[in-house]
C-alpha cells in the first residue's frame, strides 16, 4: 500500500465525513495486541471498532509498545511478579515510513507500523516506534514500556505520541480536520500545530478536541515546566509563552489545563463527570466548553449472543443453561490458576479492574467476620474472584493484591486471578453473577467494565458513580449504594458507610432473589441486558463524538 496521500480504505458514510485523527496512549483492540493497561485502552479499542462499524473517516494513532504494559506473573508464593516480554506482531504492516522528531533537543528516529481495518474490524491505525537501529539505546527505550515510571521517559512517550503522531500526518500528507486527544498524553501535537501555524492559537483551536478522564484536579498530570521545555515538549515555544497559554501560577506544567486552553471543545466521559469537570476547572479563565459523551463498549465484541438469543426468545431454561455453561468455562480458569474447584450453583461475585486505592478492591474484607459469614452461609453461600493489574510501581496497590492472594489461600470459595486482559475480562464478565464496583464517589469518571458485564447477564452492584447514574434502576436492572453527602465524611466514614450498604443490599436483596426468586433474578438480568444494549454500545458513543465534538464549529 502507498501510504503517501493515505485515504481510509473503505467507503466513508457521508454522515461521518469529517476527517479525524484520534490520539491515544493505549488501545485494547484484541487479546493478541498487548498495547494497553486498562480502562482507557478498553474504551479506545471499542471506539476504533465502532468507527469501523459506522464507516467514519477516522484514523487511530498510538505507540507500538515493545513490552506492552507488563505480563502479570506470580512469585513462588503466588504474590505478584511483573514480567516484561518482547512482543511480536506479524499482522502489522511496515509502512516503510521513517522520520525524525526532536526529543530532549536531539533527533530521534520514528518508524511507523499500520494495522489494516480488516484484521480486527477497526478504524485504520498507525503505531509509532523508536526501537530502530538508527537510535541510541535511550531513544530506543522510549517505546518499550507503557507508562514508564521514569519522569523523563514518560514525557518522551507523550512527545512521541503527540509530536510524532502529528508529524506522521504531515509525512503522509494526510489532512485531518480534527485532532482528538484521548486524555492529555498527546498534547505535544497541539504545540506541533502551533509551530506549524506560526503561533496562531486560534488555528490550533479549530482542530483540537480533548477528552478528559480524570475527575479530580490532583489526579491530572503535572510535570516540572523546565523539564518539559528541555525535553522539547513544546516544539521550540519559550517557557513564558507556554505559561501564558496554560495560565496557572504553578512552576509545574499542568497538561490537562493546557489542553483545555488549546482545544475548542472538551468532554467528560459521563454526565456526572461532565458536571464534576466543569465545576473543577471553572476557576481557570479561558478554558474551552466541557460537554459530556458517556463512555461505552462495543456490543458486538463483548455480548454473549447465545445468551441474548435465549433472552429474546424468552427461553428461560436455555438462558439459565447458557449462563451456567459460561460459569463453568470461567471456573476452569479458576481451577487452572488456583487449584480451587468453584461450584456453578453458588452465587459468584467478581471484582475485576485496575488495582488502585480509590477502587477499594478489598472493601468487603474491612469486616472479615461479616464477609466469612456470607462466604459460608448455609442457605445463601457466595464465591468471590478478584482480578486486575496494579501499576508495577504502585506499592500500595500491589500490597492490596498480595493481601487478597494471602486471604484466598486455603479457601475454596476465594480466588485471585492474574492476566487481566481482554480475554480474561470477557470470561469474568460471562461467568460472574454479580459485578462488584465500589469506587469512592466521585472518583470514577466513567468506568466501563460494568457495561460489558451487563452485556453478559452479570448484574451490577455499584456505588453511584461514573456511568451508573445514567443506567441504574435499583432492584430492576442493577443494585446501587444510596448516595449520601460524601463531602462531609472522612475517608474512613465513607468506606464504612459504603461497606455496610453493600452488605445490606447483598444480604437483604440480592442473595434472597438469586436463591429463592429465580424468576425475579432472571427478570433483572433481562432488564440489564436490554438497557445496556443500545445506550452503552460504543456505536452510540462514536456517533455522539461526531455530532457533539467533531462537527461543531
Amino acid at each position: 500500500m502507498d501510504f503517501k496521500n493515505f485515504k481510509v480504505p473503505f467507503e466513508v458514510n457521508p454522515q461521518y465525513a469529517k476527517k479525524v485523527a484520534y490520539f491515544s496512549m493505549e488501545f485494547a483492540i484484541e487479546q493478541v495486541l498487548k498495547i494497553y493497561s486498562g480502562g482507557l485502552g478498553f474504551l479506545a479499542g471499542s471506539h476504533m471498532r465502532s468507527a469501523y462499524n459506522l464507516k467514519q473517516d477516522l484514523i487511530g494513532i498510538g505507540i507500538l509498545w515493545k513490552f506492552g504494559y507488563y505480563d502479570q506473573a506470580r512469585n513462588h508464593d503466588q504474590t505478584l511478579q511483573p514480567t516484561w516480554t518482547k512482543k511480536m506482531y506479524s499482522f502489522l504492516e511496515d509502512t516503510g515510513i521513517k522520520f525524525r522528531i526532536e526529543i530532549h533537543s536531539a533527533p530521534v528516529w520514528v518508524k511507523v507500523w499500520y494495522l489494516d481495518p480488516e484484521i480486527f474490524h477497526t478504524a485504520p491505525m498507525f503505531f509509532l516506534s523508536t526501537d530502530v537501529p538508527e537510535n541510541d539505546h535511550v531513544s530506543k527505550t522510549i517505546c518499550h514500556k507503557l507508562y514508564d515510571a521514569n519522569e523523563a521517559t514518560k514525557l518522551a512517550q507523550y512527545i512521541l505520541l503527540g509530536k510524532g503522531g502529528a508529524q506522521l500526518l504531515d509525512e503522509m500528507n494526510i489532512e485531518r480536520e480534527v485532532y482528538h486527544l484521548n486524555e492529555a498524553h498527546g498534547l505535544p501535537a497541539a504545540f506541533h500545530l502551533l509551530k506549524k501555524y506560526n503561533g496562531n492559537l486560534n488555528k490550533v483551536k479549530e482542530k483540537l478536541v480533548f477528552t478528559t478522564h480524570t475527575p479530580e484536579e490532583a489526579g491530572n498530570e503535572k510535570h516540572n515546566l523546565r523539564l518539559c521545555h528541555d525535553m522539547s515538549y513544546f516544539s521550540g515555544l519559550g517557557m513564558d509563552e507556554v505559561k501564558r497559554i496554560e495560565g496557572s501560577d504553578d512552576d509545574r506544567f499542568n497538561h490537562s489545563l493546557c489542553a483545555l486552553k488549546m482545544a475548542r471543545e472538551a468532554n467528560g466521559v459521563s454526565r456526572l463527570h461532565g458536571d464534576v469537570s466543569r465545576t473543577m476547572w471553572s476557576k481557570y479563565p479561558g478554558i474551552c466548553d466541557i460537554t459530556s459523551v458517556t463512555n461505552a463498549q462495543e456490543f458486538k465484541y463483548w455480548a454473549d449472543q447465545p445468551l441474548y438469543k435465549a433472552k429474546d426468545e424468552n427461553d428461560e431454561k436455555a438462558f439459565d443453561d447458557r449462563k451456567k455453561h459460561l460459569k463453568k468455562k470461567l471456573f476452569k480458569i479458576v481451577a487452572d490458576q488456583t487449584g480451587n474447584l468453584f461450584d456453578p450453583d453458588i452465587f459468584t461475585i467478581v471484582w475485576a479492574r485496575r488495582f488502585a486505592g480509590y477502587k477499594r478492591a478489598d472493601l468487603l474484607l474491612h469486616d472479615k467476620s461479616r464477609f466469612y459469614k456470607l462466604l459460608n452461609h448455609p442457605k445463601y453461600p457466595i464465591q468471590m474472584i478478584w482480578a486486575g493489574k496494579p501499576y508495577p510501581m504502585d506499592y500500595s496497590a500491589i500490597s492490596t493484591f498480595n493481601s487478597l492472594v494471602e486471604e484466598s489461600k486455603n479457601n475454596k470459595h476465594l480466588a485471585v486471578l492474574t492476566g487481566y486482559e481482554l480475554s480474561l475480562s470477557k470470561s469474568l464478565k460471562q461467568g460472574s453473577d454479580l459485578w462488584l464496583n465500589n469506587p469512592r464517589v466521585p472518583r470514577e469518571a466513567s468506568g466501563t467494565s460494568g457495561m460489558t458485564a451487563a452485556m453478559n447477564g452479570s448484574i451490577n452492584l455499584s456505588t453511584d458513580d461514573g456511568w451508573i447514574p445514567e443506567f441504574a434502576k435499583h432492584g430492576e436492572n442493577s443494585f446501587v449504594v444510596p448516595k449520601c453527602d460524601y463531602e462531609k465524611m472522612s475517608v474512613y466514614e465513607q468506606d464504612n458507610y459504603d461497606m455496610n450498604k453493600l452488605y445490606e443490599i447483598l444480604e437483604n436483596e440480592i442473595l434472597p432473589a438469586y436463591y429463592d426468586q429465580r424468576d425475579q433474578w432472571r427478570k433483572i438480568q433481562y432488564n440489564s441486558m436490554d438497557d445496556v444494549k443500545d445506550q452503552f454500545n460504543s456505536d452510540r458513543m462514536a456517533d455522539e463524538y461526531y455530532k457533539l465534538l467533531y462537527d461543531r464549529q
